[in-house]
Protein backbone atom coordinates (compact mmCIF):
# COMPACT_ATOMS: atom_id res chain seq x y z
CA UNK A 1 0.00 0.00 0.00
CA UNK A 2 1.08 3.56 -0.53
CA UNK A 3 3.24 5.10 2.17
CA UNK A 4 1.15 7.63 4.04
CA UNK A 5 1.40 8.56 7.72
CA UNK A 6 -1.45 11.11 7.68
CA UNK A 7 -5.01 10.29 8.78
CA UNK A 8 -8.31 11.30 7.15
CA UNK A 9 -11.87 11.75 8.45
CA UNK A 10 -14.81 9.73 7.12
CA UNK A 11 -18.45 9.81 8.26
CA UNK A 12 -18.97 8.12 11.63
CA UNK A 13 -15.45 6.74 11.73
CA UNK A 14 -13.17 9.43 13.11
CA UNK A 15 -10.04 8.40 11.22
CA UNK A 16 -8.78 5.66 8.95
CA UNK A 17 -5.27 4.23 9.07
CA UNK A 18 -3.43 2.59 6.21
CA UNK A 19 -1.83 -0.48 7.74
CA UNK A 20 1.31 -0.20 5.65
CA UNK A 21 1.72 3.40 6.69
CA UNK A 22 1.23 2.74 10.38
CA UNK A 23 3.62 -0.18 10.28
CA UNK A 24 6.26 1.88 8.48
CA UNK A 25 5.76 4.87 10.77
CA UNK A 26 5.98 2.72 13.88
CA UNK A 27 8.92 0.54 12.95
CA UNK A 28 10.86 2.50 10.37
CA UNK A 29 11.10 -0.75 8.38
CA UNK A 30 11.26 1.19 5.08
CA UNK A 31 14.84 2.11 5.97
CA UNK A 32 15.88 -1.46 6.77
CA UNK A 33 17.49 -3.60 4.10
CA UNK A 34 15.67 -6.83 3.16
CA UNK A 35 17.47 -10.05 4.02
CA UNK A 36 19.71 -11.53 1.33
CA UNK A 37 17.95 -14.55 -0.15
CA UNK A 38 20.89 -16.41 -1.58
CA UNK A 39 20.40 -19.01 -4.29
CA UNK A 40 16.96 -20.49 -4.84
CA UNK A 41 16.98 -23.89 -3.08
CA UNK A 42 14.48 -25.23 -5.66
CA UNK A 43 13.53 -28.19 -3.45
CA UNK A 44 10.00 -28.24 -4.90
CA UNK A 45 9.15 -28.59 -8.57
CA UNK A 46 6.69 -25.81 -9.41
CA UNK A 47 5.97 -24.29 -12.82
CA UNK A 48 4.02 -21.29 -14.08
CA UNK A 49 0.95 -22.93 -15.65
CA UNK A 50 -0.76 -19.74 -16.84
CA UNK A 51 -0.79 -15.98 -16.44
CA UNK A 52 -3.54 -13.38 -16.64
CA UNK A 53 -4.10 -9.67 -16.18
CA UNK A 54 -6.55 -7.48 -14.28
CA UNK A 55 -6.42 -3.79 -13.44
CA UNK A 56 -3.96 -2.72 -10.74
CA UNK A 57 -5.05 -3.47 -7.19
CA UNK A 58 -4.74 -0.80 -4.50
CA UNK A 59 -7.65 -1.89 -2.32
CA UNK A 60 -7.77 -4.85 0.12
CA UNK A 61 -8.69 -7.48 -2.48
CA UNK A 62 -9.61 -10.90 -1.17
CA UNK A 63 -9.45 -13.61 -3.84
CA UNK A 64 -12.41 -15.92 -3.33
CA UNK A 65 -12.16 -19.62 -4.14
CA UNK A 66 -15.30 -21.63 -4.90
CA UNK A 67 -14.63 -25.14 -6.14
CA UNK A 68 -12.32 -24.83 -9.16
CA UNK A 69 -12.94 -21.11 -9.70
CA UNK A 70 -11.37 -17.93 -8.30
CA UNK A 71 -13.23 -14.61 -8.19
CA UNK A 72 -11.13 -11.43 -8.50
CA UNK A 73 -11.59 -7.70 -9.05
CA UNK A 74 -9.42 -4.73 -10.03
CA UNK A 75 -9.39 -0.99 -9.43
CA UNK A 76 -11.32 -0.32 -12.64
CA UNK A 77 -14.53 -1.95 -11.38
CA UNK A 78 -14.21 -5.22 -13.29
CA UNK A 79 -15.23 -8.37 -11.41
CA UNK A 80 -14.30 -11.71 -12.95
CA UNK A 81 -14.27 -15.43 -12.38
CA UNK A 82 -11.35 -17.60 -13.52
CA UNK A 83 -10.98 -21.31 -14.02
CA UNK A 84 -8.05 -22.04 -11.71
CA UNK A 85 -6.89 -25.00 -13.81
CA UNK A 86 -6.35 -23.01 -17.00
CA UNK A 87 -6.68 -19.32 -16.08
CA UNK A 88 -9.57 -18.99 -18.56
CA UNK A 89 -12.00 -16.16 -17.83
CA UNK A 90 -15.45 -17.66 -17.20
CA UNK A 91 -17.17 -14.27 -16.94
CA UNK A 92 -16.22 -10.64 -16.52
CA UNK A 93 -18.52 -7.78 -15.51
CA UNK A 94 -18.08 -4.05 -14.98
CA UNK A 95 -19.87 -2.77 -11.88
CA UNK A 96 -19.65 0.91 -12.87
CA UNK A 97 -17.06 2.28 -10.46
CA UNK A 98 -13.80 1.60 -8.62
CA UNK A 99 -13.97 -1.15 -6.03
CA UNK A 100 -13.30 -0.74 -2.32
CA UNK A 101 -13.82 -4.30 -1.08
CA UNK A 102 -14.36 -7.77 -2.51
CA UNK A 103 -14.80 -10.38 -3.66
CA UNK A 104 -17.40 -12.41 -1.77
CA UNK A 105 -19.01 -15.42 -3.43
CA UNK A 106 -20.79 -18.70 -2.77
CA UNK A 107 -20.46 -19.90 -6.36
CA UNK A 108 -23.87 -18.56 -7.37
CA UNK A 109 -23.85 -15.00 -6.07
CA UNK A 110 -20.80 -12.73 -6.03
CA UNK A 111 -20.54 -9.41 -4.18
CA UNK A 112 -18.30 -6.35 -4.07
CA UNK A 113 -18.51 -2.87 -2.56
CA UNK A 114 -17.61 0.20 -4.63
CA UNK A 115 -15.83 3.30 -3.39
CA UNK A 116 -19.19 5.08 -3.68
CA UNK A 117 -20.31 2.83 -0.77
CA UNK A 118 -22.56 0.74 -2.99
CA UNK A 119 -22.99 -2.99 -2.48
CA UNK A 120 -23.22 -4.73 -5.86
CA UNK A 121 -24.38 -8.34 -6.12
CA UNK A 122 -23.99 -10.44 -9.28
CA UNK A 123 -25.49 -13.73 -10.36
CA UNK A 124 -23.93 -15.73 -13.19
CA UNK A 125 -21.73 -12.73 -13.92
CA UNK A 126 -24.61 -10.28 -14.32
CA UNK A 127 -25.45 -7.43 -11.94
CA UNK A 128 -28.52 -8.55 -9.97
CA UNK A 129 -29.02 -5.61 -7.60
CA UNK A 130 -27.33 -2.66 -5.89
CA UNK A 131 -27.77 -1.15 -2.44
CA UNK A 132 -26.35 1.98 -0.85
CA UNK A 133 -24.43 1.56 2.39
CA UNK A 134 -24.06 3.97 5.30
CA UNK A 135 -20.29 3.58 5.75
CA UNK A 136 -17.13 2.62 3.91
CA UNK A 137 -16.29 -1.06 3.62
CA UNK A 138 -12.85 -2.69 3.39
CA UNK A 139 -13.82 -6.33 3.98
CA UNK A 140 -15.19 -8.54 1.22
CA UNK A 141 -18.90 -9.24 1.75
CA UNK A 142 -19.72 -12.72 3.00
CA UNK A 143 -22.19 -14.62 0.82
CA UNK A 144 -23.73 -17.53 2.70
CA UNK A 145 -27.13 -19.07 3.30
CA UNK A 146 -28.88 -17.02 0.57
CA UNK A 147 -27.75 -13.85 2.35
CA UNK A 148 -25.05 -11.24 1.84
CA UNK A 149 -23.39 -9.92 5.00
CA UNK A 150 -21.41 -6.66 5.08
CA UNK A 151 -18.93 -5.48 7.74
CA UNK A 152 -18.71 -1.68 7.76
CA UNK A 153 -15.80 0.50 8.85
CA UNK A 154 -18.17 2.05 11.42
CA UNK A 155 -18.37 -1.31 13.28
CA UNK A 156 -21.75 -2.12 11.74
CA UNK A 157 -22.80 -5.49 10.38
CA UNK A 158 -25.71 -5.69 7.91
CA UNK A 159 -27.52 -8.55 6.16
CA UNK A 160 -29.28 -8.52 2.79
CA UNK A 161 -31.38 -11.09 0.96
CA UNK A 162 -29.08 -12.37 -1.80
CA UNK A 163 -31.85 -12.71 -4.40
CA UNK A 164 -33.81 -9.50 -3.87
CA UNK A 165 -31.41 -7.12 -2.16
CA UNK A 166 -33.90 -6.52 0.65
CA UNK A 167 -32.14 -5.35 3.80
CA UNK A 168 -32.85 -7.84 6.56
CA UNK A 169 -31.14 -6.23 9.54
CA UNK A 170 -28.26 -4.03 10.67
CA UNK A 171 -26.48 -4.02 14.00
CA UNK A 172 -24.24 -1.21 15.18
CA UNK A 173 -21.48 -1.53 17.74
CA UNK A 174 -19.48 1.33 19.27
CA UNK A 175 -15.73 1.15 18.85
CA UNK A 176 -12.49 3.04 19.15
CA UNK A 177 -11.79 6.04 16.94
CA UNK A 178 -9.45 4.24 14.53
CA UNK A 179 -10.06 1.44 12.09
CA UNK A 180 -7.69 -0.12 9.59
CA UNK A 181 -8.08 0.39 5.87
CA UNK A 182 -7.69 -3.31 5.28
CA UNK A 183 -9.86 -6.41 5.35
CA UNK A 184 -11.24 -7.55 8.68
CA UNK A 185 -12.74 -10.85 9.83
CA UNK A 186 -16.16 -11.91 8.53
CA UNK A 187 -17.03 -15.59 8.21
CA UNK A 188 -19.52 -18.27 9.21
CA UNK A 189 -18.93 -21.21 11.52
CA UNK A 190 -21.87 -23.58 11.49
CA UNK A 191 -24.98 -21.51 12.05
CA UNK A 192 -23.05 -18.61 13.59
CA UNK A 193 -21.98 -15.45 11.78
CA UNK A 194 -18.56 -14.41 13.11
CA UNK A 195 -17.27 -10.85 12.80
CA UNK A 196 -14.21 -9.00 14.04
CA UNK A 197 -15.32 -5.84 15.83
CA UNK A 198 -12.50 -3.78 17.34
CA UNK A 199 -10.48 -6.31 19.35
CA UNK A 200 -13.41 -8.68 19.74
CA UNK A 201 -14.43 -11.75 17.79
CA UNK A 202 -18.21 -11.71 17.96
CA UNK A 203 -20.62 -14.55 17.21
CA UNK A 204 -23.97 -13.37 15.84
CA UNK A 205 -27.31 -14.93 14.94
CA UNK A 206 -27.44 -14.59 11.13
CA UNK A 207 -31.23 -14.32 11.19
CA UNK A 208 -31.42 -11.10 13.24
CA UNK A 209 -27.85 -10.04 14.07
CA UNK A 210 -28.21 -10.58 17.80
CA UNK A 211 -24.97 -11.29 19.65
CA UNK A 212 -24.55 -14.92 20.68
CA UNK A 213 -21.09 -14.62 22.20
CA UNK A 214 -18.26 -12.11 22.47
CA UNK A 215 -14.59 -13.11 22.81
CA UNK A 216 -11.96 -10.47 23.59
CA UNK A 217 -8.60 -10.95 21.89
CA UNK A 218 -7.18 -7.44 22.35
CA UNK A 219 -8.08 -4.28 24.25
CA UNK A 220 -7.21 -0.64 23.52
CA UNK A 221 -4.13 0.60 25.29
CA UNK A 222 -2.00 3.75 25.27
CA UNK A 223 -2.84 7.42 25.61
CA UNK A 224 -3.68 8.55 22.07
CA UNK A 225 -5.84 7.27 19.21
CA UNK A 226 -2.98 5.66 17.29
CA UNK A 227 -1.64 3.84 20.35
CA UNK A 228 -5.19 2.71 21.16
CA UNK A 229 -5.85 1.33 17.68
CA UNK A 230 -7.12 -2.24 17.94
CA UNK A 231 -8.68 -4.30 15.17
CA UNK A 232 -8.80 -7.89 14.00
CA UNK A 233 -7.27 -8.29 10.54
CA UNK A 234 -8.46 -10.51 7.71
CA UNK A 235 -6.85 -13.85 7.08
CA UNK A 236 -7.79 -16.52 9.63
CA UNK A 237 -7.28 -20.21 10.25
CA UNK A 238 -10.26 -22.47 10.87
CA UNK A 239 -10.04 -26.05 12.11
CA UNK A 240 -13.47 -27.43 12.90
CA UNK A 241 -15.11 -25.00 15.30
CA UNK A 242 -11.80 -23.38 16.24
CA UNK A 243 -10.99 -20.02 14.67
CA UNK A 244 -7.53 -18.44 14.97
CA UNK A 245 -7.04 -14.76 14.15
CA UNK A 246 -4.67 -11.83 14.57
CA UNK A 247 -5.27 -8.56 16.39
CA UNK A 248 -3.30 -5.79 14.64
CA UNK A 249 0.15 -5.30 16.23
CA UNK A 250 -1.12 -6.90 19.41
CA UNK A 251 -1.86 -10.62 19.56
CA UNK A 252 -2.62 -13.90 17.85
CA UNK A 253 -5.21 -16.17 19.40
CA UNK A 254 -7.73 -18.96 18.89
CA UNK A 255 -11.40 -19.01 19.86
CA UNK A 256 -13.96 -21.80 20.19
CA UNK A 257 -16.57 -20.45 17.76
CA UNK A 258 -19.38 -22.53 19.24
CA UNK A 259 -19.00 -21.34 22.83
CA UNK A 260 -17.16 -18.08 22.24
CA UNK A 261 -14.38 -18.96 24.66
CA UNK A 262 -10.77 -17.91 24.09
CA UNK A 263 -8.61 -21.03 23.87
CA UNK A 264 -5.35 -19.10 23.95
CA UNK A 265 -3.82 -15.81 22.92
CA UNK A 266 -0.21 -14.70 22.67
CA UNK A 267 1.44 -11.33 22.15
CA UNK A 268 2.48 -10.81 18.52
CA UNK A 269 3.42 -7.67 16.55
CA UNK A 270 2.04 -8.36 13.10
CA UNK A 271 -0.28 -6.55 10.72
CA UNK A 272 -1.54 -9.30 8.37
CA UNK A 273 -3.69 -12.35 8.98
CA UNK A 274 -2.75 -15.93 9.83
CA UNK A 275 -3.31 -19.36 8.34
CA UNK A 276 -2.80 -22.85 9.67
CA UNK A 277 -3.29 -26.60 9.63
CA UNK A 278 -4.60 -28.98 12.28
CA UNK A 279 -1.36 -28.81 14.26
CA UNK A 280 0.03 -25.29 13.85
CA UNK A 281 -0.86 -21.66 13.15
CA UNK A 282 1.48 -19.56 10.98
CA UNK A 283 1.90 -15.80 10.95
CA UNK A 284 4.12 -12.97 9.74
CA UNK A 285 5.35 -10.22 12.06
CA UNK A 286 5.76 -6.61 10.92
CA UNK A 287 9.49 -7.15 10.36
CA UNK A 288 8.64 -10.16 8.13
CA UNK A 289 9.76 -12.69 10.69
CA UNK A 290 7.69 -15.85 10.10
CA UNK A 291 6.41 -17.75 13.14
CA UNK A 292 4.63 -21.02 13.86
CA UNK A 293 2.62 -21.66 17.03
CA UNK A 294 1.12 -24.88 18.35
CA UNK A 295 -2.56 -24.80 17.54
CA UNK A 296 -3.56 -26.45 20.81
CA UNK A 297 -1.94 -23.98 23.21
CA UNK A 298 -0.12 -21.20 21.34
CA UNK A 299 3.36 -22.35 22.29
CA UNK A 300 6.03 -21.26 19.76
CA UNK A 301 7.26 -24.00 17.43
CA UNK A 302 9.73 -22.21 15.17
CA UNK A 303 10.77 -18.77 13.95
CA UNK A 304 12.35 -17.91 10.61
CA UNK A 305 14.19 -14.65 9.90
CA UNK A 306 15.15 -15.66 6.34
CA UNK A 307 12.76 -13.06 4.83
CA UNK A 308 13.31 -10.10 7.15
CA UNK A 309 12.02 -6.70 5.95
CA UNK A 310 10.62 -8.10 2.70
CA UNK A 311 7.06 -6.86 3.52
CA UNK A 312 5.33 -10.19 3.29
CA UNK A 313 1.69 -10.95 2.54
CA UNK A 314 -0.41 -13.07 4.88
CA UNK A 315 0.51 -16.76 4.64
CA UNK A 316 -1.20 -19.70 2.94
CA UNK A 317 -0.66 -23.31 3.99
CA UNK A 318 -0.20 -25.46 0.89
CA UNK A 319 0.99 -29.06 1.03
CA UNK A 320 4.16 -29.21 3.10
CA UNK A 321 4.82 -25.50 2.69
CA UNK A 322 3.76 -22.08 3.93
CA UNK A 323 3.40 -19.62 1.02
CA UNK A 324 3.84 -15.82 1.13
CA UNK A 325 4.43 -13.08 -1.42
CA UNK A 326 6.74 -10.11 -0.89
CA UNK A 327 7.13 -6.47 -1.95
CA UNK A 328 9.32 -7.37 -4.94
CA UNK A 329 6.88 -9.84 -6.49
CA UNK A 330 8.61 -12.99 -5.28
CA UNK A 331 6.60 -15.91 -3.90
CA UNK A 332 8.29 -17.79 -1.06
CA UNK A 333 7.54 -21.37 -0.04
CA UNK A 334 8.86 -22.29 3.41
CA UNK A 335 8.73 -25.68 5.13
CA UNK A 336 5.81 -26.09 7.53
CA UNK A 337 8.07 -28.25 9.68
CA UNK A 338 10.82 -25.74 10.47
CA UNK A 339 10.53 -22.65 8.23
CA UNK A 340 13.45 -23.49 5.95
CA UNK A 341 13.13 -22.23 2.34
CA UNK A 342 11.88 -24.80 -0.18
CA UNK A 343 11.67 -22.71 -3.34
CA UNK A 344 10.69 -19.28 -4.63
CA UNK A 345 8.77 -18.13 -7.68
CA UNK A 346 8.82 -14.92 -9.72
CA UNK A 347 5.95 -12.73 -10.92
CA UNK A 348 5.99 -9.23 -12.46
CA UNK A 349 8.16 -7.53 -9.84
CA UNK A 350 5.34 -5.58 -8.17
CA UNK A 351 4.28 -6.14 -4.56
CA UNK A 352 2.15 -9.13 -3.60
CA UNK A 353 -0.26 -7.89 -0.94
CA UNK A 354 -3.21 -10.14 -1.74
CA UNK A 355 -3.04 -13.38 0.23
CA UNK A 356 -2.30 -16.25 -2.20
CA UNK A 357 -5.04 -18.88 -2.61
CA UNK A 358 -5.22 -22.43 -3.92
CA UNK A 359 -7.92 -23.93 -6.16
CA UNK A 360 -7.96 -27.09 -8.27
CA UNK A 361 -4.37 -27.84 -7.31
CA UNK A 362 -3.24 -24.42 -8.55
CA UNK A 363 -1.55 -21.73 -6.47
CA UNK A 364 -3.05 -18.39 -7.57
CA UNK A 365 -1.12 -15.18 -6.90
CA UNK A 366 -2.21 -11.60 -7.64
CA UNK A 367 0.24 -8.69 -7.77
CA UNK A 368 -0.30 -5.00 -7.12
CA UNK A 369 0.09 -4.26 -10.86
CA UNK A 370 -2.71 -6.71 -11.65
CA UNK A 371 -0.66 -9.72 -12.72
CA UNK A 372 -2.44 -13.01 -12.04
CA UNK A 373 -0.31 -16.17 -11.92
CA UNK A 374 -1.30 -19.82 -11.71
CA UNK A 375 1.45 -22.10 -10.40
CA UNK A 376 1.19 -25.92 -10.51
CA UNK A 377 3.43 -28.82 -9.50
CA UNK A 378 5.79 -30.04 -12.21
Amino acid sequence: MANMCSLASVRRVVVLALVGALTACASGSDALKPADLGANPALLGVRTAWTGKIAPVDFPLQAKVTGQTVALAGNDGAVLSLDARSGAVLWRTEVGGPIAAGVGSDGRFSAVVTRANELVVLEAGQVLWRAGLTAQVFTAPLVAGERVFVLGADRSVAAFDASSGRKLWQQQRPGEALVLRQAGVLTAVGNTLVAGLSGHLVGMNPVNGNTVWDATLAAPRGTNDIERLVDLVGGFSRNGNELCVRAFQSAVGCVDALRGSVIWKRAAAGAVGVHGDDAQVYGVESDSRVLAWQRANGQPVWTSDRLLYRKLSAPLVLGRSVVMGDATGLVHLLSRADGTPLTRLSTDGSAIEVTPVVAAGTLVVVTRNGGVYGFQPE
